[in-house]
């Protein structure tokens, strides 16, 4: 059935991630379980719940998301972050002492391919879904997923449809709360009050968030100097979309798009000697390792997400560090968002008294009470709860490209 409308991020939440970016809570001291796989005592505690492990067997978790085409990076950083996850919660006695096995697979940002990809998986005996990572293949397989009460979190799937039926989750905000959080974060910390705004109009991560952001903006006195989309036809020259902004005096750019059409953007206002400052969203992750990009042209550009490689509580350090030895990288938010996707499975699984030998549809039905029941302390935010709609709370944050790495604001 179909959920209730998403409700949207509240001035409060801006003003909190603007100023401590500390994750939001209920107020109440609420323990819960680390990314990590550390149980603390309370309400959250992944005890089991729903009768006794038995410790045999394995637990099938598929993903799909792109590993090749042009969003290939953020199908491979969910991709490394969840066999990250999976690698140290098997190390560690896996769930209610069943081992996780792991099996994730291309789609290549396509959705009959995500289809056919949900169904090789489905053949294999997978039991629950940490998928899709992009939006339009989420929302394709969402309608298979829930057809057959299978279990599915994405961790970033960020279109509103991504959480239409009761058996899915995300760990990512969705568009239309990015939206309203850029247009806030940029009122409330007075970055400029003349923006120009360049979107996909075909793509419906980045048409989400701007439609949200234009209405938002009007609260925030924002005058909203220059409105001009593109198409995914028509996505590699930007001069007319630029000149309008320059023409309109904005001193700001919003970019609700993918990291790929940011980099040209980027390159091409250099070269028309355009210099205002630049602000998207978590599409923008992954600008700094475009095949030759130069990495001065991202030098201040502002995004919001929930994830800065260069924090320095515990947690953050300890994945940055596993994640470069294992992959040879520094891990992206998408990376962190997969590595706390497996982390809140493994909270509701072993809240629920999931075990190996239970059948997807039976997992789904005591995942779907045990989200709303759990919360995690990850790398995208402390204290994290989801409420039955499937939406996470948690506070976003915002970071600046400052020498070429991620610096939290």
């Amino acid at each position: 059935m179909k959920k209730s409308m998403k409700k949207l991020l509240s001035l409060g939440l801006a003003i909190a991630m603007a100023a401590s970016l500390t994750a939001c809570g209920s107020g109440k001291a609420s323990e819960g379980t680390t990314a990590a796989g550390t149980e603390t005592k309370g309400e959250a505690q992944t005890t089991a719940a729903g009768g006794a492990a038995t410790g045999e067997g394995t637990i099938k978790i598929g993903g799909i998301g792109p590993i090749s085409g042009s969003t290939a990076i953020y199908g491979q950083a969910v991709k490394n972050g969840a066999e990250l996850a999976v690698n140290e919660i098997n190390a560690n006695g896996g769930i209610n002492g069943a081992k996780i096995e792991f099996n994730f697979q291309d789609d290549e940002n396509d959705t009959e391919k995500s289809v056919n990809a949900y169904n090789t998986l489905k053949d294999w005996g997978m039991q629950l879904l940490v998928g899709t990572v992009t939006s339009a293949p989420c929302i394709a397989v969402g309608a298979e997923s829930s057809n057959d009460n299978m279990f599915q979190l994405t961790p970033s799937g960020s279109a509103v449809d991504c959480t239409k039926f009761e058996n899915q989750f995300r760990v990512c905000f969705s568009d239309p709360n990015q939206g309203a959080a850029s247009a806030q974060y940029i009122g409330e910390n007075k970055l400029a009050t003349k923006v120009a705004v360049i979107y996909d109009s075909s793509d419906v991560y980045s048409s989400g968030i701007h439609d949200k952001f234009i209405s938002e903006a009007a609260n925030q006195g924002i005058e909203i100097a220059s409105d001009e989309a593109f198409t995914a036809d028509n996505n590699t020259n930007f001069s007319v979309q630029l000149q309008k902004a320059q023409d309109s005096g904005a001193e700001l750019v919003f970019l609700p798009i993918y990291y790929s059409q940011a980099a040209l953007i980027l390159a091409q206002a250099k070269q028309m000697g355009y210099a205002p400052a630049f602000f998207g969203c978590d599409g923008l992750d992954g600008l700094l390792t475009v095949e030759n990009f130069d990495t001065k042209l991202a030098e201040n550009v502002m995004l919001l997400t929930p994830f800065a490689a260069d924090a320095k509580d515990d947690l953050t350090q300890k994945f940055v560090t596993s994640f470069k030895e294992k992959y040879n990288e520094t891990p992206n938010q998408f990376a962190a968002d997969a590595y706390d996707a497996v982390y809140a499975v493994k909270a509701a699984a072993e809240k629920a008294g999931v075990t190996a030998d239970m059948d997807a549809s039976a997992i789904c039905d005591k995942l779907k009470t045990a989200m709303t029941e759990i919360s995690i302390n990850g790398l995208t935010g402390e204290n994290m709860k989801w409420s039955a709609d499937g939406e996470p709370d948690k506070a976003p944050k915002a970071v600046k490209i400052v020498n070429g790495v991620y610096t939290a604001m």
